[in-house]
């Protein structure tokens, strides 16, 4: 399968580590870097998987990260000034998503004011926690790229590996799998993002349905949303084009 979807340019990839730093509960200040530089590659590896069309940035940040651990596993030199012993090579990494975490919270705020008076949905920044939703009296956390990559990273896991190997007649096309949800969303407005892969035949169908999903975030038909963080996604159909 070859079908590219261009990640949006504000899910890079200190978002990515934003993002594992708080699944993980870690605290930034004492970054856990092996553990961290090991789940990030984890994801590019499902991104380079799903052939998306990761950015070179992605790669310098995995370059860097390693880089990191490989001085932390460096013996201290015992005649070394004191200065150079208390300098953690972690510093600069801190500093980095300290600065752009207060960007995103200052971005969030601008778009709050952007979006205040839109009738459909009001999204409301929330500081490091990321935007909510409001559709229907009921409150949303808007999910990120990353969140739904954990979300599918974990449907692949739990599907029994005997099940990628069954002979499968019909392909699956992102195109397919796009009309496929279309016709799902004419009849519920919302459906739950793990019901879209169940009986997947084979892993190029997983891929395919994950895909569509992108597409369809892209085109804005639909919203990707979860009551509580990390809790289960729900695609909710954009109202807005439902009325058009």
């Amino acid at each position: 399968m070859s079908y590219k979807v261009k990640i949006n340019i504000f899910e890079g990839p200190l978002d990515l580590l934003l993002f594992l730093i708080k699944r993980e509960k870690i605290d930034i200040y004492d970054i856990p870097i092996a553990r961290i530089t090991g789940q990030y590659l984890e994801y590019l590896e499902l991104m380079k998987m799903l052939d998306l069309d990761i950015a070179g940035e992605f790669l310098v940040v995995s370059a860097t990260l390693m880089h990191i651990k490989s001085r932390m596993l460096l013996p201290q030199e015992e005649d070394a000034p004191e200065a150079q012993e208390e300098e953690d090579p972690r510093e600069e990494l801190v500093k980095r998503l300290l600065e752009y975490r207060k960007y995103k919270e200052a971005a969030h705020q601008l778009q709050e004011m952007h979006e205040r008076h839109k009738a459909v949905f009001l999204r409301k920044g929330d500081g490091s926690a990321g935007k909510t939703i409001s559709d229907g009296g009921t409150e949303y956390f808007e999910v990120s790229l990353f969140d739904l990559i954990n979300s599918f990273r974990k449907v692949l896991k739990e599907v029994p590996r005997e099940t990628f190997h069954r002979v499968i007649k019909n392909e699956f096309t992102v195109s397919d799998k796009i009309h496929e949800i279309y016709h799902v969303l004419a009849k519920q407005p919302k459906i739950y993002f793990l019901s879209l892969f169940e009986g997947a035949g084979s892993k190029d169908e997983m891929i395919a349905t994950f895909l569509a999903i992108l597409e369809l975030i892209k085109m804005r038909e639909v919203f990707v949303a979860q009551k509580d963080f990390f809790g289960e996604i729900e695609i909710i159909r954009n109202p807005e084009l439902v009325k058009k």
